[in-house]
C-alpha cells in the first residue's frame, strides 16, 4: 500500500516552529498600530514621566502643581500623590520608581522668581506616604532636573546649572557626588556664567545601566557621558554625531538607548563595548509641536515619549488640559526584524521541500518492495 506524505500538517508544524523561534505568535509578527494614550488634566503640564512595573501604570510630575499623577494604559487619570507640604509654586520634575523599595523618587524644584529650592523626595508608593523630603547640597548655581536610582536605592540627580551629579542614598543623605571637569570641557557656557539660562544648558536626563554606571545627556554640547556609580568618574562616550538638545535618556533590557529631544527627534542608540563608544543607528520623528521632554521604557521594552506641553507651561500658561504619552518605535528595527522572518520562512520551506523529497524516495523505495 503507498505511503502518503502529511505534506499540509507538516508544513504547520514548520511555521509555528519559525514563529517560536522568534520568541513570539503568528498575530503578534503582524503590524499593530503605536500604543498613543491621551488624556486630559488641567494645568498639569508634565516634564517627566516613569513606569511603575508593578502596578502598570504611567507616573507623571508636574509644573504647577504639587502632585504626582497616575495614567493608566487607557488614558485613565488619577492624582496619585498630593504633596501640599512641599513649598507652594513648586514643580515635580524627574521621577524614578525604585522597584525594590516599591518607592517613587521625585526631584522638586524651584524656577525664577520663586526663592531656590531643590531637592529629593521619596514616596512609599503603597501608602503613598512621603518618606523623606532631602535639600540639596547648594553651590550657588543649582538647577535640579533628572534622577536615576540603582538596585541599592541610591539617587543620583543631574544639576543643569551647575553641571554635576548629587548623590542621595536610600535613607536620604545628600552629597555631591560626581563634578568632572570633562562637563565644562565642551561647552562654550560654563556654570559660573550667571547670565546663562542654566535650567537648559547643562546636564539633563540621567539613566542607570545595570551593569554599574549611569548615562548621562547634556543639552547645549549633545554630549553623552558615562559616569561610574561607585566613584563617580566620567568619561565622554565617543558617539558618531552629537545630540545637541538631548533632554531625556532611556535604556532598554538589551541595552539600547533612547534620547529625546523636543525640538528635533528621538535617537537610538547602540554600543557593543559598554559605551566607551557608541553609534546613532536610527532617528525617529517626534511631534515637535507637543514638546516631547521625556522618554521611558515601558512594558515590553517600548519605548514611550511624554508630550507635556511644558514650553506653554514655563511661559505661564495654566489652560491647556490635554496632554499625551506615544510609543516610538525604530523603522530600522522592524525592517531588521522582517528581513529575518522571511530568512526563516525560507529556510522553513527549504527544509519541507528536502523532507518532502526524502518521503518520496522513500515511498519509491516501499513501492518496489511491495
Amino acid at each position: 500500500m503507498p505511503i502518503s506524505s502529511p505534506k499540509q500538517p507538516f508544513l504547520v508544524i514548520i511555521t509555528v516552529t519559525i514563529f517560536s523561534l522568534l520568541g513570539q505568535g503568528p498575530v503578534s509578527v503582524l503590524a499593530r498600530n503605536a500604543h498613543v494614550i491621551n488624556f486630559r488634566s488641567p494645568n498639569l503640564y508634565p516634564e517627566s514621566l516613569a513606569w511603575d512595573p508593578l502596578m502598570q501604570h504611567f507616573l507623571l510630575g508636574s509644573l504647577h502643581q504639587r502632585i504626582i499623577a497616575a495614567v493608566s494604559d487607557s488614558g485613565i487619570v488619577e492624582t496619585y500623590i498630593s504633596d501640599t507640604d512641599l513649598p507652594e509654586d513648586v514643580s515635580i520634575l524627574g521621577l524614578a520608581v525604585d522597584t525594590p523599595r516599591n518607592r517613587l523618587l521625585a526631584v522638586v524644584h524651584s524656577y525664577a522668581p520663586l526663592p531656590p529650592f531643590n531637592a529629593l523626595a521619596a514616596y512609599d508608593l503603597r501608602s503613598r506616604r512621603r518618606l523623606f523630603l532631602t535639600p540639596l547640597p547648594s553651590e550657588g548655581i543649582d538647577a535640579a532636573n533628572d534622577v536615576a536610582v540603582d538596585y541599592s536605592g541610591n539617587a543620583f540627580v543631574t544639576n543643569s546649572g551647575g553641571n554635576f551629579i548629587w548623590k542621595v542614598t536610600a535613607d536620604g543623605s545628600a552629597s555631591i557626588f560626581s563634578k568632572s571637569p570633562k562637563y565644562l570641557a565642551d561647552t562654550n557656557n560654563p556654570a559660573l556664567d550667571v547670565d546663562s539660562p542654566h535650567d537648559s544648558l547643562g546636564l539633563n536626563g540621567i539613566a542607570y545601566v545595570n551593569k554599574g554606571y549611569l548615562l548621562v545627556v547634556q543639552s547645549t554640547t549633545g554630549k553623552v557621558f558615562k559616569v561610574d556609580a561607585e566613584d563617580g568618574t566620567a568619561r565622554k562616550v565617543l558617539l558618531n554625531e552629537d545630540l545637541i538638545g538631548a533632554e531625556d535618556i532611556a535604556v532598554r533590557s538589551d541595552g539600547v538607548a533612547a534620547v529625546v529631544s523636543p525640538m528635533k527627534e528621538l535617537w537610538m542608540l547602540k554600543s557593543i563595548d559598554s559605551w566607551s563608544e557608541g553609534v546613532v543607528y536610527d532617528k525617529v520623528e517626534v511631534n515637535v509641536q507637543r514638546f516631547p521632554t521625556s522618554v521611558v521604557v515601558g512594558d515590553k521594552d517600548r519605548v514611550y515619549v511624554l508630550y507635556g506641553h511644558v514650553d506653554e507651561g514655563r511661559v505661564g500658561n495654566s489652560g491647556r488640559e490635554s496632554f499625551g504619552i506615544a510609543e516610538l518605535r525604530s523603522k530600522r528595527e522592524g525592517e531588521d526584524e522582517s528581513i529575518w522572518i522571511f530568512v526563516l520562512i525560507g529556510l522553513g520551506f527549504a527544509y519541507f521541500f528536502f523532507w518532502r523529497f526524502q518521503m518520496a524516495q522513500l515511498v519509491k523505495k516501499m513501492d518496489k518492495i511491495n
